[in-house]
């Protein structure tokens, strides 16, 4: 019952805090989500490091992703005409050339990991601002939210029909729990979602939304999955525990690091 409560009130003040910074845009949504980045990147570092054998300063790869995400926020969001794209590939860089100096005995796979955690985890962060811009040229805080309530639309839709129909599993080996009922009724529900908000975002049509939702459902699985593979490997039970009862940030965010992705590609080829 205590866990039950715990879990509640971090959830209820955590999904608060994303949804207000959202939608209050600027540098609210700037900080947080600066921060959500670098703080999931610390997470990944930490959970690898032991089981990879790798040395690098938690505090790199933090700064690095917080730069990436300054970069792209100032771009985009800001529009400053400035290159920060060019500060942050020096920087990553020169952490490459310490290890001239460090005298390790695992650079590349200090390397391989360091580009691993900045693609995989803060580069989907910063395609957040762009994709806030695709839709109109100025920032679209309820298409930002769109996206977020699909992925928990359709983890929710999972869960209950799983819960109560599953009984073929998608990847036993991976995620016992997770089941081709569950998948269906998440799409079912994620779909109702994308016609619902076509009535209220008219920037796209009912059938992109749709297609919209279809990037989500089949990021969402391949990125919830790919996190399960991560920690199964590892040996972990949850990426972190900044969030009392919910585990880390990369457990409530793995959903995300690929539909960011798969929402930044549609909607670049939608808008050409």
């Amino acid at each position: 019952m205590i866990n039950f409560f715990q879990r509640t009130i971090t959830g209820i003040f955590f999904v608060a805090l994303l949804v207000a910074s959202i939608l209050l845009g600027g540098y609210y949504f700037g900080v947080i989500f600066c921060l959500f980045s670098m703080f999931s990147v610390k997470e990944f570092h930490k959970i690898t490091s032991s089981y990879c054998k790798t040395t690098i300063p938690t505090v790199v790869p933090m700064i690095l992703s917080g730069i990436l995400f300054a970069s792209a926020y100032f771009n985009f969001v800001e529009k400053i005409s400035f290159p920060f794209w060019t500060i942050y590939l020096l920087l990553l860089f020169v952490a490459m050339g310490m290890e001239l100096f460090r005298q390790k005995e695992n650079p590349i796979l200090n390397w391989a990991m360091l580009f691993l955690g900045q693609g995989y985890v803060a580069l989907p962060y910063a395609l957040l601002c762009p994709i806030a811009m695709k839709l109109t040229g100025e920032y679209h805080a309820f298409l930002l939210l769109a996206m977020f309530v699909m992925i928990w639309v359709y983890d929710s839709g999972a869960y209950l029909f799983g819960i109560t129909l599953g009984k073929h599993k998608m990847f036993p080996r991976v995620s016992p729990k997770k089941s081709w009922e569950g998948f269906v009724g998440g799409v079912c529900f994620t779909m109702l979602f994308a016609y619902i908000f076509s009535r209220f975002i008219p920037e796209l049509s009912v059938w992109q939304w749709f297609f919209f939702a279809v990037i989500i459902v089949v990021f969402a699985t391949i990125g919830d999955l790919t996190e399960s593979l991560l920690k199964r490997t590892i040996g972990v039970k949850d990426s972190g525990s900044i969030l009392p009862g919910h585990g880390g940030l990369l457990d409530r965010f793995d959903s995300l690091l690929f539909v960011a992705i798969g929402v930044y590609v549609y909607l670049s080829i939608l808008f050409f």
